[in-house]
């Protein structure tokens, strides 16, 4: 049989993300993964530049996490958490609660992002409907921001960000407003939950970075903005951490690096360091405590099927420890000093508007990318994969990436936007 019989006889079955799938050029067919590479089916090798949708924090194929979930596989790979629980459940949510600020300690375990934020809005709503408030419907979200891909998280995105336009009309209408990042744009969100606050269950924010609306960057005082507004209002407070979380943006998490505490906050991608889907919603005590009752009707009625999975959750904890006894936040420290570096000269190009660096995340935003495709087939002739999206070129390398891969990273950008390819 041929060696590439999967990809000649398979591909016609499968619907690819984010594709036009008559127009979209053909993907790549990938044989394996080792540190920061991808190994195509043709033997070409390229440095991975954002992580594998920013998961992939220790690299790939790390033999820690390899381990724990080798024997976890051989112990017990999933059982169901309805009238049960598992070690590594427990031991996970204790670790976690452990590592976050200000009482955030108890974790929902879902298996991907979106349905963390879907988990989140509906903490929100029924946390005031246990306290007997039934109006609290509504969220405040802010422009820029992308939450997922699922119907409530969809609706708390920036609808005019480009994901969602299709779907205008049918997703639930919430408040969204300008980032707070000076006076006049607080002083309308100050006016929205003036008119609005008692119809508003919580804010709902991606700390420090809005990742998918564009690689835009904002401060700590913004988010200490967005706390008092909250607590002004006594609206609650949900951190979308979903990329940011796990020390992509320097600190362990962003609402550690901003000191500002949220009531809820949801946690994945690299949750498990990119090897499988597991996701975590995490509440604080006050939150939780509106669902502990001798009422069974104020239990929080969700339960993803493999919610908690087991090996999942071995993997998580053996990507835990791997912040623990591996330099990871120096080595976070140092992917950022050498971006900073090494993107810089992007600023004097033509058709540039920004360059910006946080952490192990360098974006160089355009005035427009044409041929968004081509751009993204230059890089693989460079030998990197780098995937551009709206107007933005960017890097979220995996943590341990050498200084020569990042090196190769940052050259195959100045070089591209230099050539003016899909300009």
């Amino acid at each position: 049989m041929e060696e590439n019989h999967w990809y000649r006889t398979g591909l016609d079955h499968v619907w690819l993300p984010y594709a036009q799938m008559k127009t979209m050029r053909p993907p790549l067919p990938v044989v394996r993964t080792e540190g920061c590479r991808i190994m195509l089916a043709d033997g070409r090798e390229l440095i991975d530049g954002v992580s594998s949708w920013w998961t992939a924090c220790h690299g790939y194929n790390h033999p820690h996490i390899r381990a724990a979930v080798e024997r976890q596989l051989a112990q017990m790979p999933h059982v169901m958490l309805g009238g049960l629980v598992h070690e590594q459940a427990a031991v996970l949510a204790r670790r976690l609660a452990a590592l976050l600020p200000g009482g955030l300690e108890r974790v929902f375990f879902s298996e991907s992002g979106s349905v963390a934020v879907e988990i989140a809005l509906k903490m929100a709503v029924q946390f005031w409907r246990n306290r007997g408030e039934r109006g609290r419907t509504k969220f405040v979200a802010f422009k820029g921001g992308y939450h997922g891909d699922t119907t409530s998280a969809m609706a708390v995105s920036d609808p005019d960000a480009g994901f969602h336009d299709m779907f205008q009309g049918v997703l639930p209408e919430h408040f969204v407003v300008t980032l707070p990042t000076g006076e006049e744009a607080g002083a309308e969100l100050e006016s929205v939950l003036r008119r609005h606050g008692g119809q508003v269950a919580a804010l709902v924010v991606e700390p420090l970075v809005q990742g998918a609306g564009g690689m835009r960057f904002h401060d700590a005082a913004t988010l200490k903005r967005i706390r008092a507004a909250a607590d002004r209002f006594g609206c609650l407070l949900i951190f979308d951490e979903i990329f940011t979380g796990f020390g992509r943006t320097g600190a362990l998490f962003a609402c550690e690096a901003s000191g500002v505490v949220p009531d809820i906050v949801t946690l994945s991608k690299a949750l498990t360091g990119g090897t499988l889907p597991l996701a975590a919603t995490v509440a604080s005590r006050r939150v939780f405590e509106a669902f502990w009752s001798d009422d069974p009707a104020k239990a929080l009625m969700h339960g993803p099927t493999y919610t908690g999975n087991a090996l999942a959750c071995a993997a998580a904890i053996a990507s835990l420890d791997l912040f623990e006894r591996e330099p990871r936040l120096q080595q976070v420290a140092a992917i950022s000093a050498q971006m900073a570096t090494d993107l810089a000269p992007c600023r004097a190009l033509p058709r540039v508007k920004d360059v910006r660096v946080l952490g192990a995340i360098g974006a160089v935003e355009m005035e427009r990318i044409g041929d968004i495709e081509a751009m993204r087939a230059r890089f693989v002739e460079k030998g990197v994969f780098v995937r551009p999206f709206g107007n933005v070129v960017y890097l979220a390398p995996p943590f341990t990436i050498a200084p020569d891969e990042l090196s190769l990273l940052t050259s195959a950008v100045l070089g591209i936007i230099e050539e003016g390819v899909a300009g």
